[in-house]
C-alpha cells in the first residue's frame, strides 16, 4: 500500500464511520477498486483508521465525553418514588445504558464474528454479493425512517432501547451493513429523540471499536497458531503509509461525525438509503 492509496483509504473510513452507508464495505469496495492486496498489512492500516474515527468522536463530542466521566462519579441522586433506578444521575443512567447498548456486540464478536467471516474469506465474489445485499437492507432501514415517524420522541435512550440498538450494531458485523445507519435507524423507528440518539450511536460504538482494536493488535504481535494457519503471516505495512491514513481518517472522521449529528436532526437519511440502493444493486450487477 503507498502513500496516495493510504490517503484514499483513510478519507473513505473516516467519512463512512459516520455516514449510513458502511465503512466496513467502502473499505472493501475501495482496496477492490485500488487493486490493493488484503493480506498486505490490511489489519494493520484497519486498526489504525478505526482507531482515528474514534479519536474523532472523542474530539468532536468532547463536552458530552466530559460530562459523562464527571457525572457518572457523582454521589446516587435521592430516592424517589420510581424504582431504584430513579436514584442513578442521568450520567450514570446513560453509561448504563451504553454498557447494555454492547451485550449483544461483546456476544456476536466473541462467539459468531470470526465463523461469520469465515463465510466469505477467501472468496471475493462472494464477499463483494454479501457487501451489496447489504447496502440494500441498509437502504431499506433508511428508507423506513423517512415515512415512519413517531408523534412523540422520547427524552432518554431506556436500557430497553439500548440493548435493541445493540442488537442492530452487531448485525453490522457483516460487511456493507452500516453500523450507524442500523443504529441510528433503529433508534429512530422506537421514537428516541434525534439529536440524543446520534451522540449516544456515536459514543456507544467507542468500547466495541477500541476493544477489538486491542484483540487485532493481540493477533498482529503474538498471534496464535491456530490464526496463522487461517490467515497467515501478518504482512509489512510501511509507516508512512499508516500515518497518512491515520491523519485522513481523523480529519474527514470530525468532518462526518458533526455534519452526520446536523443531518440526524434534520431526519434527512433518505438521500443516503438511495445511494446504498444504488451502490448495492450496482455491486450485484458487476460483481
Amino acid at each position: 500500500m503507498d502513500a496516495i492509496q493510504a490517503l484514499i483509504l483513510g478519507l473513505v473510513q473516516g467519512l463512512t464511520e459516520y455516514l449510513p452507508v458502511s465503512s466496513s464495505g467502502h473499505l472493501e469496495i475501495g482496496k477492490m477498486l485500488l487493486d490493493i492486496d488484503p493480506e498486505a498489512g490490511g489489519l494493520t492500516f484497519d486498526i489504525v483508521v478505526h482507531v482515528a474515527t474514534v479519536m474523532a468522536t472523542l474530539v468532536i463530542l468532547w463536552k458530552e465525553v466530559a460530562w459523562l466521566f464527571t457525572d457518572f462519579f457523582k454521589p446516587l441522586a435521592p430516592a424517589t418514588q420510581a424504582s431504584g433506578m430513579g436514584r442513578l444521575t442521568e450520567g450514570q443512567r446513560y453509561v448504563l445504558s451504553i454498557l447494555v447498548s454492547m451485550i449483544p456486540v461483546a456476544f456476536v464478536g466473541f462467539v459468531l464474528k470470526d465463523k461469520i467471516e469465515g463465510i466469505y474469506e477467501g472468496d471475493e465474489s462472494l464477499k463483494v454479493t454479501i457487501v451489496g445485499v447489504c447496502l440494500l437492507i441498509t437502504a431499506i432501514l433508511l428508507t423506513l425512517t423517512h415515512f415512519y415517524k413517531k408523534a412523540k420522541e422520547k427524552e432518554r435512550i431506556s436500557p430497553l432501547d439500548a440493548f435493541i440498538i445493540g442488537i442492530a450494531q452487531a448485525c453490522a458485523v457483516l460487511p456493507g451493513l452500516s453500523r450507524s445507519g442500523s443504529t441510528i435507524a433503529t433508534g429512530l423507528l422506537l421514537g428516541n429523540d434525534k439529536k440524543r440518539l446520534a451522540q449516544f450511536s456515536f459514543l456507544m460504538v467507542i468500547p466495541p471499536i477500541l476493544g477489538e482494536a486491542l484483540l487485532d493488535f493481540k493477533h498482529l504481535f503474538a498471534p496464535s497458531a491456530e490464526y496463522i494457519a487461517e490467515h497467515g503471516e501478518a504482512q509489512h505495512i510501511d509507516t508512512l503509509p499508516l500515518i497518512i491514513g491515520f491523519v485522513a481518517a481523523f480529519i474527514s472522521g470530525c468532518i462526518a461525525c458533526k455534519w452526520m449529528i446536523s443531518l440526524v436532526k434534520k431526519c434527512k437519511l433518505i438521500y443516503f438509503g438511495i445511494y446504498c440502493a444504488l451502490a448495492g444493486i450496482l455491486l450485484l450487477i458487476l460483481r
